[in-house]
């Protein structure tokens, strides 16, 4: 039966097109080609070898018997934390997995790592008994640059706690069968290999063992998770009423939307999935965000008044019936009641992540198709790992990256941008070559319509977490645009793709600083303080070379310090 849990409240016009469109995949019976893999839904190129997680849910006994059988092994053993090394897809449903349901005793605790940041690895660390510890290396490739350092580094601390014939026991892998990393592990004598199928790519990979090894290593009840995605599958097929089918429905809404000019997908979480953003904005961007066109998720933007928000949002309220927020309910009321389209989907619980996950999944599959892109492959997301391996292979033979040189300097700060934007930054500063009258210059860019968008290669802890928020609702409120967040290079793997292949509608603001600290990779020359300053170069040439709006500020002291400053100068600036 269908999952009644799903409703939404639209414009007018907005609402006519949604039933057009339902018209049109009935008449073209499009759910049924979807599950029969019909390429010719999208670009007719191998969409259809991309479509593997359809059947995920599908003959489960014997694959939730092993993963128990795995989750009991190191319930039993030594280990009493876990940490998992992966970026993008293999990391970010672990990581919502671990923000939603906190530690299950008596499992071991699941930590994530997904940044380059030597201090993050460093506080990390500082947290593990690494002889007590458990590392999933989780890739799906296997040649992804950030997994494999991950690996390094780790695998040489935990040797030196506890011995060679012991450090391998220590470590299991994700990956796709043939890949490097399985070779890697199989060298190494890591503990397990599990499989990914190649026909999974790694943001629709939630409910395979991407999502579920992990997820059952830290307690989870993985045949609730599969069973409530089964719900959602059956709910989604071909053989119910259209009006009826969630995912289908929720993906002409957002692909819809999208045509109309409501491409800022806002994203209102409960705090007890507060993270399932993290998620959503990946499969979003990632997916979407190419040939000029894609759905641009805001996440974590604090909720205000109608009156802040333009005609280019389309909010989704994930209200979790179990704890819901008032608050919440109140600011989402009033933007009905404007006239705002939302749609509102309830969870009844935790384990209702399972659903969402494959929702979301058909619903950004059938968006794609109403966008006319390939929602399955992410090529500006390949283009910004070239630039950054060409960075790490100069420095490997040089023992430096190229030198750069800022347009222009105040205090402890440098501006850098490429020839275009320096020349046009410089003309609308006019009289105020100062750092505020550029940030005032590149802020006073954004037009109606247009998205701002933080990307900070800085740590991701709450101190600077909090300030860059200051500085979102600061642009959103004076500038009336919608605002993103992202730290880097986790949102590499990303919403970075949506930044460089999606509509050029974004003015970026990237920030970079220098290490307190850094950290060798073990058979490297470069460190992790380099891979991190070679990822964001990468990402700002890509930027340029995209056209993008984009300006780069270095802070040369501490990260803290500086960003309290720049908010006040973006303060001033705006005022």
């Amino acid at each position: 039966m269908p999952i009644e849990n799903q409703t939404y409240k639209l414009p007018k016009a907005f609402n006519m097109a949604v039933k057009a469109a339902l018209d049109d995949w009935r008449s073209g019976e499009k759910v049924r080609r979807l599950w029969e893999r019909d390429a010719t839904l999208w670009t007719g190129t191998d969409e259809g070898s991309w479509l593997g997680w359809l059947g995920i849910t599908e003959n489960i006994e014997e694959r939730i018997r092993r993963l128990y059988d795995f989750a009991q092994e190191i319930r039993s053993s030594q280990f009493d934390q876990i940490l998992l090394l992966g970026m993008g897809g293999s990391s970010l449903c672990p990581e919502v997995l671990k923000m939603t349901f906190g530690r299950l005793n008596p499992y071991p605790e699941l930590h994530v790592l997904d940044s380059t940041v030597p201090t993050q690895v460093k506080s990390l660390e500082a947290r593990l008994d690494l002889s007590r510890t458990l590392f999933i290396v989780s890739s799906k490739s296997g040649s992804t640059l950030e997994p494999n350092i991950f690996k390094q580094y780790f695998f040489e601390r935990v040797n030196e706690v506890v011995g060679p014939s012991e450090v391998g026991s220590r470590f299991v892998a994700i990956t796709d069968p043939g890949s490097k990393m399985e070779q890697v592990a199989r060298a190494d004598g890591f503990r397990q290999i599990f499989f990914g199928l190649p026909s999974i790519g790694g943001r629709y990979s939630a409910l395979s063992d991407f999502g579920m090894v992990p997820a059952a290593v830290m307690g989870l009840d993985v045949r609730k998770l599969l069973e409530r995605a089964h719900a959602m599958a059956q709910s989604c097929g071909p053989s119910l009423p259209m009006e009826g089918n969630p995912g289908v429905l929720l993906g002409l809404i957002l692909g819809i939307g999208a045509e109309q000019g409501r491409d800022k997908i806002t994203l209102v979480a409960s705090p007890g999935i507060w993270d399932l953003g993290a998620w959503l904005e990946q499969l979003l961007a990632e997916s979407t965000g190419k040939d000029g066109v894609g759905l641009i998720p805001v996440d974590r933007e604090s909720l205000g008044l109608p009156d802040l928000y333009g005609q280019d949002r389309l909010f989704v309220y994930l209200r979790l019936a179990s704890a819901p927020d008032s608050l919440q309910d109140k600011a989402v009321e009033t933007l009905e009641a404007a006239g705002m389209p939302v749609v509102r989907i309830s969870l009844s619980d935790p384990y209702d992540l399972g659903s969402e996950f494959f929702r979301w999944e058909i619903a950004t599959a059938v968006a794609g198709a109403i966008l006319g892109i390939h929602p399955f492959n992410q090529p500006d997301v390949e283009a910004s790992k070239v630039e950054t391996k060409k960075l790490t292979v100069e420095y490997e033979m040089t023992g430096s990256l190229p030198k750069e040189n800022p347009f222009f300097k105040e205090g402890d700060f440098q501006l850098f941008a490429d020839n275009g934007n320096a020349t046009i930054l410089k003309t609308l500063a006019g009289r105020d070559p100062t750092l505020r009258g550029y940030l005032r210059a590149h802020l006073k860019r954004l037009a109606k319509g247009d998205y701002f968008a933080i990307l900070a290669y800085l740590e991701m802890n709450q101190a600077n977490e909090k300030l860059l928020q200051t500085i979102r609702v600061l642009v959103r409120d004076k500038m009336k645009v919608a605002t993103c967040l992202g730290f880097g290079p986790r949102f590499l793997h990303s919403t970075g793709q949506a930044y460089k292949g999606g509509p050029n509608s974004g003015v970026y603001l990237q920030l970079t600083g220098d290490d307190r600290l850094d950290l060798a990779v073990p058979g490297q020359r470069f460190t992790f303080g380099v891979v991190k300053a070679a990822q964001a170069r990468g990402d700002f040439q890509v930027l340029a070379e995209r056209e993008r709006r984009a300006v780069r500020v270095h802070l040369a002291i501490d990260s803290k310090v500086g960003l309290e400053r720049l908010v006040a100068l973006i303060q001033e600036a705006l005022g």
